[in-house]
C-alpha cells in the first residue's frame, strides 16, 4: 500500500517506526532489551504525559491501581481499574482479565491504560492487567503460567474487589491474544474458573511455520509496527528452537478440540502479518460450534488500539469489543467505547 493511501495517524506512526529503529525488537541488543523490559511509565508528570501521547491516556472517571497477588510462582504485578464513585449498594461488577501485548517480550501493563479503563468505564466493568514475566529470561510457558496464576487469584478475590467472580472475561492484545486464548482453553479442559466472554485483538493464535503461508504474512512487506523480522526474534526469544510448535499452549489454533469455549469477538488489522491468523481461529471456534464475531479493520496496522490518537479505527474497535462483552458478561447491547483520554 503507498504511503499516499495509508490513513495520516498511520503514516505518522509507520515514519516515527522507520525513523527509530531501536523501537523495534530486531534492532535490540541483550542489555537494549533489559533497559527496554525494566522501563517505566511513570504515572504523572511530564513523561506521562508524552507516553499518554503516545498510548492514549487513561479515561476519566476511573480508579486505578497498582498491586501485587502471591502466586504458586511469586509474587506478580496487577493493575486493577475500576469505575469511580461506586457505593456499596451498587452489586458487583463484570471481571475482565487483560494481558498486554509485546510479543511475549516488550509490554506492560500500564502500556494498557486506555484500553483498560475504556471497558472499565463503558462496560462498568473491573479490569484486572497483569504483568506477566517476560522472555528470553522467563521463556516458554512462563507467561501462561503467570496469566493462569492470575485468573485463578482474580476468580477467588472477585467479591472482596466489587466483582462477580461467575462473569469474567478474557481480554488480550498480540501476544496478550495468544495468552487469552490459551488461558481459556486452560481452564476449560483443568476445570478452573469459567470464562463467559474472550476478546482477542490481533491474536497471535499460531506460531508455527504455517503462519509464514499466510497471505496477510507474505503481504506484509511495509511491516508497520511489527513487521516480520520482529516476529522472528520475538518467538526466538519465547521458545526454544526444539519446541514443538503445534503445542496448543503456544499455538491455540492447533488445540485438538476448540469446542465448549465461550463466545469471542476477534478483532484483526488488513495492514498485519497476524491478520489472517485471526481470522483463522475465529472460523475454527465456530467450525466447533462456538460462536466468534470477527471485526475487520482494513487500513490498519497491529498494534493500533495501543496509539488511539494516531488510529482512527482504535475507538470503533473498542466499541466492537466492549459490545461483545457487554451481550456476554451483562446479557445487554451497549453503544460501547469513547473518545480516547
Amino acid at each position: 500500500m503507498s504511503d499516499l493511501k495509508l490513513p495520516a495517524g498511520v503514516r505518522v506512526i509507520d515514519r516515527l517506526m522507520k525513523a527509530n529503529k531501536g523501537l523495534s525488537i530486531e534492532h535490540m541488543d541483550a542489555a537494549r532489551l533489559e533497559q527496554v523490559q525494566t522501563a517505566r511509565i511513570p504515572d504523572a508528570g511530564p513523561a506521562a504525559w508524552v507516553a499518554g501521547l503516545f498510548l492514549g491516556h487513561a479515561r476519566a472517571g476511573v480508579d486505578i491501581t497498582s498491586s501485587t497477588i502471591e502466586t504458586a510462582y511469586g509474587e506478580l504485578p496487577v493493575r486493577i481499574y475500576a469505575p469511580a464513585g461506586r457505593g456499596p449498594g451498587g452489586g458487583p461488577l463484570p471481571v475482565v482479565l487483560n494481558f498486554h501485548g509485546g510479543g511475549f517480550a516488550l509490554g506492560n501493563a500500564r502500556q494498557g491504560d486506555w484500553i483498560c479503563s475504556t471497558v472499565a468505564a463503558d462496560l462498568e466493568a473491573l479490569v484486572v492487567s497483569v504483568d506477566y514475566r517476560l522472555a528470553p529470561t522467563h521463556r516458554f510457558p512462563a507467561a501462561i503460567e503467570d496469566c493462569y496464576e492470575a485468573l485463578l487469584w482474580t476468580a477467588a478475590h472477585a467479591d472482596e474487589l466489587g466483582g462477580d467472580p461467575a462473569r469474567i472475561g478474557v481480554m488480550g492484545d498480540s501476544a496478550g491474544g495468544n495468552l487469552a486464548a490459551v488461558v481459556t482453553l486452560m481452564a476449560r479442559d483443568e476445570g478452573g474458573p469459567e470464562i463467559a466472554h474472550q476478546a482477542l485483538v490481533y491474536p497471535a493464535t499460531d506460531l508455527t511455520d504455517a503462519l509464514r503461508e499466510s497471505a496477510s504474512y507474505l503481504a506484509n512487506t511495509r511491516g508497520i509496527i511489527l513487521s516480520n523480522a520482529d516476529m522472528d526474534v520475538f518467538l526466538r526469544h519465547y521458545v526454544d528452537e526444539s519446541a514443538d510448535r503445534t503445542d496448543w499452549r503456544m499455538s491455540p489454533r492447533h488445540a485438538a478440540d476448540l469446542s465448549g469455549l465461550p463466545p469471542a469477538v476477534i478483532v484483526v488489522a488488513g495492514l498485519d502479518p497476524l491478520h489472517d491468523a485471526g481470522v483463522e481461529y475465529a472460523e475454527a471456534l465456530a467450525a466447533a460450534g462456538g460462536h466468534a464475531r470477527v471485526e475487520d479493520f482494513h487500513l490498519m496496522p497491529h498494534g493500533f488500539l495501543s496509539v488511539p490518537y494516531f488510529c482512527r479505527s482504535a475507538r470503533p474497535a473498542m466499541a466492537a469489543i466492549v459490545a461483545s462483552q457487554a451481550a456476554a458478561l451483562r446479557g445487554e447491547q451497549r453503544r460501547g467505547a469513547g473518545l480516547p483520554g
